[in-house]
């Protein structure tokens, strides 16, 4: 879909004054990659729901390009009643990005890379653990930009079945995503708190980490008559989350 609303630049901290400057990455992007014209409108967000509507007077190209821009309105995007987090199983190749991505435009407040008994992809806790792991966060921060959200996931370090499964157990909701359960549709669902949605990855999770998350508290359901790939699914089930619940009302 072609997004008709003002393309999202993020900053440190919203400026406080009229004017701003708009410099570093952002701004290179924007006059390089956007071709951004003076009298463009833009948003410039902290990625903590702070949100200022801002007109381009000048642009400024070059290799330390700066935009100057006049700040036209002020809004604060509120964090939703129930806060999603998907814990999403490490995956081979590109598809953890990918489920990164679609989680994030499709709405998740916070991602956790799980370390499943099944996962190909193996996360170490040394430098290439570190390079994977900002490739999610940076993932996730150019998918807010895209889907013009004022609120940055949270992109957590990497857990193990034992760590997530005390997750599950503070949350208010934990669910499971698996062929055999109920489909979300028939099970009760918060209006409010912190929800946990577990996605495993391509081979399935272990009858171990089912037994693990069911002591937890966590339920197990599906999504529709279709078997999703673990890239999708985390997007999928957001969708029904916010038809089902208060987040899209």
């Amino acid at each position: 879909m072609t997004a008709s609303t003002p393309p999202v630049f993020l900053v440190a901290a919203l400026p406080s004054g009229e004017r701003a400057v708009l410099d570093g990455e952002e701004a290179h992007h924007a006059v390089t990659v956007r071709r951004t014209r003076p009298g463009e409108l833009l948003t410039l967000s902290d990625g903590a729901g702070g949100l200022a509507e801002c007109e381009v007077e000048a642009v400024h190209p070059g290799r330390d390009a700066r935009l100057d821009v006049r700040i036209r309105a002020r809004r604060h995007e509120p964090e939703p009643v129930l806060r999603v987090t998907i814990a999403q199983a490490l995956a081979k190749g590109d598809r953890g990005e990918l489920a990164v991505e679609l989680a994030t435009e499709a709405g998740a407040d916070a991602v956790l890379p799980w370390r499943a008994a099944r996962s190909i992809a193996r996360w170490d806790e040394g430098p290439r653990g570190a390079k994977a792991l900002g490739k999610w966060r940076a993932t996730a921060r150019a998918a807010a930009k895209q889907a013009r959200r004022g609120r940055l996931p949270d992109v957590g370090e990497p857990v193990t079945t034992t760590q997530l499964a005390e997750v599950l157990a503070k949350a208010d909701r934990a669910l499971v995503l698996d062929a055999t359960g109920p489909v979300i549709t028939e099970v009760d669902l918060p209006e409010r708190g912190e929800l946990v949605l577990v996605v495993g990855p391509e081979g399935g999770i272990t009858a171990e980490e089912f037994a693990a998350f069911a002591a937890a508290g966590a339920t197990t359901v599906r999504l529709g008559q279709t078997v999703l790939r673990t890239s999708t699914a985390g997007a999928v089930a957001l969708g029904a989350l916010g038809a089902l619940t208060a987040r899209w009302r």
